[in-house]
């Protein structure tokens, strides 16, 4: 069975209008999904992750702990989530290696090690089990030339090449709590896995469920 990962951003699960409706038109699309491929679902911290980041910050909380917080929060996400599903894993996974063995046909998970996003989780997941496609599902329509939340003349930008993305954000980690839509050491190894990558908005299931299904969707594909 072909594979899919879906990186899900805690501000898709997490958002003021993510009620327990929300939650369970999610989970019925991604058990319906699942009969046609294996899904990784990658959960992210969201605005929770980063009130304790910022709040840790300010108590000049060092950027290690701060994120291991992170972690923490979406790992505390991964478990909710895998809960409501019911047809996946009930003990979260601390690595992708242990994701990857996971034989049910649904594999939730959070973030891992230091420095980097579980959108880099998910790109690595991806690698390892040779996803066909790698699906990052954010609070907005794809990639913008700049935050459509603060600029009203963002402009979608329907393809971009993963060489202007590196060339525009680079590979490295920045700091705990960065929001950004795909943090630079997730880049690298879409690069470097030439990983087909999507990115398009959780909160709109039917354009989710047309990018996981590889169909013509409203967001942004990555050239590699």
């Amino acid at each position: 069975m072909e594979k899919i990962v879906v990186s899900l951003g805690g501000s898709v699960i997490l958002s003021d209008e993510a009620g327990a409706h929300f939650f369970k038109e999610l989970v019925d699309l991604l058990k319906k999904l699942s009969k046609k491929y294996k899904i990784y679902i990658v959960i992210g911290g969201g605005k929770t992750a980063r009130k304790y980041i910022k709040l840790g910050r300010e108590l000049n909380l060092d950027e290690e702990t701060l994120d291991e917080l992170g972690i923490d929060i979406t790992r505390i996400n991964a478990k909710l989530f895998t809960e409501i599903i019911g047809i996946s894993n009930k003990k979260v996974p601390f690595t992708t290696d242990e994701a990857k063995n996971i034989k049910n046909p649904i594999v939730v998970m959070g973030g891992t090690t230091l420095g980097h996003s579980t959108d880099m989780v998910g790109a690595e997941l991806a690698e390892k089990t040779h996803a066909i496609r790698y699906v990052i599902a954010t609070n907005v329509d794809g990639i913008y030339d700049k935050d459509p939340n603060k600029y009203s003349d963002a402009k979608q930008l329907r393809e971009v090449s993963i060489k202007q993305l590196i060339d525009e954000y680079g590979t490295d980690w920045k700091s705990a709590g960065a929001n950004v839509v795909v943090d630079g050491p997730a880049l690298k190894i879409i690069e470097r896995g030439k990983i087909l990558t999507f990115v398009v908005n959780g909160k709109r299931l039917d354009q989710l469920e047309k990018a996981i299904d590889n169909q013509s969707f409203d967001g942004t594909k990555i050239k590699i």
